[in-house]
């Protein structure tokens, strides 16, 4: 398990469910037998998403203050 503290502890779920959503969508089966250049095009993909929602996010935050 990961040191890093969640802020919110319920984000787990949903980052979960997205790895799981990303991989069905490279087809890619994730699990051990799966090799280690798989899994990480499936993070990074997710850190590509994750920072483009981030953006989103604050651009619309900024926009409407």
């Amino acid at each position: 398990m990961s040191k890093n503290r969640l802020i919110v502890p319920e984000s787990h779920k949903v980052v979960e469910a997205m790895k799981y959503e990303i991989a069905r969508e490279l087809g890619i089966t994730l699990g051990a037998d799966t090799s280690s250049r798989l899994n990480g095009t499936v993070g990074g993909e997710m850190t590509k998403r994750l920072v483009r929602l981030g953006k989103e996010y604050y651009a619309n935050v900024v926009n409407h203050q």
